[in-house]
């Protein structure tokens, strides 16, 4: 069977948080931005319409959002690794990529952002 390049995708997904090395950062909430796109085969629920035969995105924006919002991290790489790590819990889930986005991190800027890339071994 041909390996498929199906993309389940949240996007702009806003959970508060404790983010950040500064003082005031580590103590009050704010919130990131994150955009989540799974790799996964969803060639099998394209032809039964059964969400057991895919990934539910509603259950890892559940889950990543629990674990944002129940955290404290000082970099943005160490959250987006998090969140990878949560969705490749999933092991349908044979690729993520994470986007997160931390609005008013630099004045001036919309936004600081990472975006990372992990796969199921």
């Amino acid at each position: 069977m041909k390996q498929t390049q199906d993309k389940i995708i949240i996007n702009g997904l806003v959970v508060s948080c404790l983010i950040g090395v500064r003082e005031h950062e580590q103590q009050e909430k704010q919130n990131v931005i994150i955009t989540i796109k799974l790799s996964v085969d969803t060639q099998k629920a394209g032809e039964t319409d059964e969400l057991e035969d895919t990934v539910s995105y509603s259950d890892i924006a559940r889950e990543v959002t629990e674990m944002v919002e129940n955290s404290h991290f000082q970099l943005l790489e160490k959250l987006a690794q998090a969140v990878a790590d949560v969705c490749l819990k999933n092991r349908k889930v044979k690729k993520v990529k994470v986007l997160i986005e931390k609005p008013q991190a630099i004045a001036h800027a919309e936004s600081a952002a990472i975006k990372i890339t992990r796969e199921n071994e």
